[in-house]
């Protein structure tokens, strides 16, 4: 009898060290698969604030919760069992449907760079009822966070599940659900304490220390202008984030032409800068892909906005 409890307990103990290991190698094949998608996980970041720029600051906090909560619902209840059946079953599929959210992205993109222009956001923002900004405008912006969120969210999870495509499903679904929510935490952790700097800083100013207080009052006055940098560097995202799931999807799809001119621009410069070659190899392709999600963008804005408006003009006549 104690003979089979020691062997019970034997066999016990083997399957759990099998299993720690198996949390090991889930954890760290989760890490490598998020490495490949951290600089999506940077344009996340960056893109976010700029939905919570502008309102009072006691509902900075409560926007982004919701903004994060709608993120771990687009990637578990959604994106996740999306592309696991995709991968599964179809798996040709994921590059057009990346390709489609990119193209939003680059939409997203360009429409805000043709209000700027055209100053009618501003016009709708001036004509817009008091009533309208309030819980209402909250709740649009932080849909139009969420929906974001959800192509940025495609992409980080189809590049993680690229990294592990050889693992066997069960392995695949749980590698994947450690990505979204330990990039979801980040991305929103570092977002909550970027707008809350501010607040910080207000703290650190009222203590008696000289130095507190210097640190505070240069923390208030720099937190309007990083978060106006942070707006802009989250819609020039939207534009390079969207052009290169678009110059990748079609280079995937067989028109190599784009994405191979951006490849050798890219390497041309690396070479004529050998000391900041990567930077400068980077910069480049980034640029190219932005300029190409503007150009795909804007003639998604043209047939939303333009023509219908040229249109609409032309009848009045």
């Amino acid at each position: 009898m104690s003979g089979g409890l020691v062997a019970l307990l034997d066999d016990v103990a083997a399957l759990a060290r099998i299993a720690a290991a198996s949390v090991d190698d889930i954890g760290a094949a989760a890490g490598r698969a998020s490495m490949k998608a951290a600089g999506v996980v940077i344009d996340d970041t960056a893109v976010t604030p700029r939905y919570v720029h502008g309102f009072a600051a006691k509902r900075e906090l409560p926007m982004i919760k919701k903004i994060a909560i709608g993120s771990i619902r687009n990637k578990l209840l959604f994106i996740l069992p999306a592309i696991l059946l995709l991968s599964q079953f179809l798996p040709w599929l994921l590059t057009p449907i990346l390709m489609l959210g990119g193209l939003y992205l680059s939409y997203e993109g360009a429409e805000k760079i043709y209000e700027l222009l055209t100053g009618k956001h501003k016009e709708e923002k001036e004509a817009a009822p008091a009533a309208e900004v309030g819980p209402e405008e909250e709740k649009s912006m932080v849909s139009g966070a969420i929906r974001t969120d959800f192509i940025l969210s495609a992409e980080i999870m189809v590049i993680s599940l690229n990294e592990v495509a050889d693992e066997p499903f069960l392995t695949r679904a749980l590698i994947l659900v450690v990505v979204a929510l330990g990039i979801t935490a980040l991305v929103y952790g570092v977002v909550a304490l970027i707008v809350k700097m501010d607040d910080i800083g207000l703290h650190l100013a009222e203590r008696e220390a000289a130095f507190s207080q210097r640190l505070g009052r240069f923390l208030v006055k720099a937190m309007p202008k990083l978060l106006a940098i942070l707006s802009t560097v989250g819609l020039v995202a939207m534009l390079w984030v969207g052009g290169h799931i678009l110059l990748v999807g079609t280079d995937e799809l067989g028109w190599h032409g784009p994405y191979a001119l951006v490849r050798q621009l890219e390497e041309a410069a690396a070479h004529a800068l050998p000391a900041v070659g990567a930077f400068v190899g980077w910069l480049v392709n980034t640029l190219g892909s932005a300029i190409f999600g503007l150009a795909a963008g804007a003639v998604v804005v043209a047939v939303m906005h333009v023509i219908p408006r040229k249109k609409k003009a032309g009848a009045h006549h």
